[in-house]
């Protein structure tokens, strides 16, 4: 297998699908910043003998390299849209770094087994930098970015296809490598310039354009133009085949509604929670509760005495309102107040807008960090919400949006959460084609649910939070 055709599978962990590229870079990118380490003594001690030390300091490194790493996920250096600009690539790596050394300080202070100097780490940061932007800009060179991904066949060049065309041009499916669409007789209003007639056993089309992926989007699949055999054929050559739906699933990490078939929804993999995963779930909810306890407390009475003071030391610093959680029940969440009080003195139940006038200035400030959400650790200790699930909505708007939405209630088979899919893919939404964006990473989440998406969600939380993203 060549280098570059490496590059153009994936792998698949719990469910959840990764580009091997990916994989590649943070199995180098580990050892870099194992080595990275092991330099930095070597420049720190060069004049004394260390080095009777190197396995008994190999734990440590690799702490180190572990927490660096999660650094770097939570600052989307893995994700396909960081490698388009070297620029925002590189700030991204510095960022991670600098941040993972909070957590490490941390860690010194509770396990001082794993204590490193301020000169080792300082060093070992700048080597990790340095090495990781090298690692990037050669990989960038030797997999020239267009063949880095897969090469793609669209089956169908209508209106199917258009969907593809469409999200490629808006940014929703970003890094592809499609090499031509192949117009079959179902398909309506094309030919188009960039598809080809099929003309010939598609097999053909397959080993003269070295291709790997074909996606199924004819408009029409009960033609009798359907090439069924020949579909075979190339799954049998070892040609990976998925339909229009599969395809946004992996692509785009969303459940395109406007194509879905019900169908798809039972027969594909997924949508299954056993007994053991619930409690998996619930173990690592309470463990991180657990763990932003001590920030979250001296937090919230900061917030407390900042929501109190511009009120005039007049009412409450805290409000509760009523949500949609697990299977349609009801539940009271808690929130810091950031609107002024009586804010739907009307009784009218309403979305916060962009520019609401009824957030406070302190709500504002608490919005973009979410720290109006830290009583919400309360929620998930007794269990009403977790920290990863869709956002829990309020019964109003439940069921407007239920009778609007197809499919709408799916996202109430799991635990609400503090933070999920939906909210470090999507930007903020108040209005019903936003909640319609919102449900198909929420379908996504449910249906591909593991403690490693949980993970990453959590990881890609930190970059939301810290540079305010979707916040209102």
């Amino acid at each position: 297998m060549s280098t570059v055709s490496f590059f153009r599978h994936s792998a698949k962990l719990s469910r959840y699908y990764i580009p091997t590229e990916f994989l590649s870079l943070a199995v180098i990118e580990f050892l870099v910043l194992i080595l990275s380490l092991y330099l930095s003594l070597e420049v720190r001690f060069w004049m004394e003998d260390w080095h009777r030390d190197f396995g008994e300091f190999l734990p440590k490194a690799v702490l180190f390299a572990v927490i660096m790493q999660f650094s770097l996920i939570a600052f989307g250096v893995y994700q396909r849209q960081s490698g388009r600009f070297i620029n925002m690539l590189v700030l991204r790596i510095a960022s991670g770094l600098l941040l993972g050394l909070i957590p490490l300080g941390v860690g010194f202070y509770f396990v001082p087994l794993f204590f490193m100097g301020r000169g080792v780490l300082f060093l070992a940061v700048l080597f990790s930098f340095l090495l990781i932007s090298v690692v990037r800009l050669l990989f960038r060179k030797v997999v020239k970015e267009r063949d880095m991904w897969s090469r793609i066949l669209v089956l169908g060049a209508g209106e199917k296809a258009d969907l593809i065309r469409e999200a490629i041009k808006t940014g929703e499916l970003s890094g592809l490598n499609i090499v031509t669409y192949v117009a079959t007789g179902s398909d309506k209003n094309h030919p188009n310039e960039d598809s080809l007639v099929l003309d010939k056993p598609l097999i053909r089309y397959v080993e003269d354009l070295d291709i790997d992926e074909i996606v199924i989007a004819v408009d029409d699949r009960r033609s009798g133009g359907f090439p069924t055999k020949e579909l075979i054929d190339c799954k049998m050559s070892g040609v990976n085949i998925v339909d229009l739906v599969t395809f946004f699933e992996r692509r785009a990490g969303k459940i395109r509604l406007d194509i879905l078939n019900p169908s798809w929804l039972y027969l594909s993999e997924g949508f299954q929670a056993g007994a053991l995963g619930r409690i998996v779930k619930r173990i690592v909810d309470l463990l991180v509760v657990l763990v932003l306890l001590p920030v979250a407390l001296p937090l919230s009475v900061l917030v407390s005495l900042a929501i109190f003071v511009e009120s005039g030391f007049r009412g409450g610093v805290l409000y509760h309102q009523t949500r949609v959680k697990q299977d349609g029940q009801p539940f009271e969440i808690y929130k810091f107040r950031s609107m002024v009080i009586n804010a739907e003195v009307d009784g009218v139940a309403r979305w916060a807008s962009k520019n609401d006038s009824r957030i406070t200035r302190v709500g504002r400030i608490i919005r973009k960090g979410r720290l109006d959400e830290l009583p919400q650790l309360f929620n998930v200790l007794k269990g009403d919400m977790s920290f990863v699930g869709p956002r829990p909505e309020r019964p109003e708007f439940v069921g407007k949006l239920a009778k609007a939405i197809p499919y709408y209630d799916e996202r109430h088979r799991v635990k609400p959460g503090l933070t999920g899919w939906a909210q470090v893919c999507y930007s903020y939404g108040d209005t019903v084609e936003d909640s319609i964006e919102k449900l198909q990473y929420d379908l996504y989440y449910v249906k591909n649910y593991s403690v490693l998406l949980d993970l990453l969600i959590l990881l890609q939380t930190a970059e939301v939070v810290m540079l305010g993203k979707g916040a209102q």
